[in-house]
């Protein structure tokens, strides 16, 4: 492979000083791209193809997304374990979301439909994706009081 002279460019842009460099190969040394190129993962040969990854459907909710929304929607009012003792708590009247006489009277869609359409003082909250909604529930329900 005969390689040509090293190109060396660098440019000035705004307040950014970009470089770029690169070797200036001839076009023949140029090959279509193949699985075998890379490592393959363990016990797949080259060219097979890799197993469908689950579709998120399947996976359920994304924790650390759940967590997300937990934060920045829900801590303030109803605290970190859903006690109702988040900052804002007191003054918005947030309800003790562990108490196990208030889990057993409710319905994990009936949650869900409160965190969509929001009810009271509590906001709609219609943007979050269901999976993140069902995942709240999830939350909701793994913090309830003996």
């Amino acid at each position: 492979m005969a390689m040509r002279p090293f190109v060396f460019t660098s440019l000035l842009l705004g307040s950014s000083l970009v470089f770029a460099a690169g070797c200036d190969r001839s076009s023949r040394d140029v090959r279509e791209w193949k699985p075998t190129d890379h490592d393959q993962p363990l016990g797949q040969q080259p060219g097979q193809v890799a197993a469908r990854p689950r579709s998120s459907a399947e996976q359920g909710p994304d924790q650390s997304l759940v967590e997300i929304a937990w934060q920045r929607n829900c801590a303030s009012c109803h605290g970190q374990r859903g006690k109702g003792d988040g900052p804002q708590g007191p003054m918005m009247r947030a309800p003790d979301l562990t108490r196990s006489d208030w889990q057993a009277q409710v319905t994990d869609e009936q949650v869900a439909d409160v965190i969509r359409k929001g009810r009271n003082r509590m906001p709609a909250f219609s943007n979050l994706p269901d999976q993140v909604i069902m995942g709240l529930v999830g939350r909701i329900r793994a913090n309830r009081s003996p």
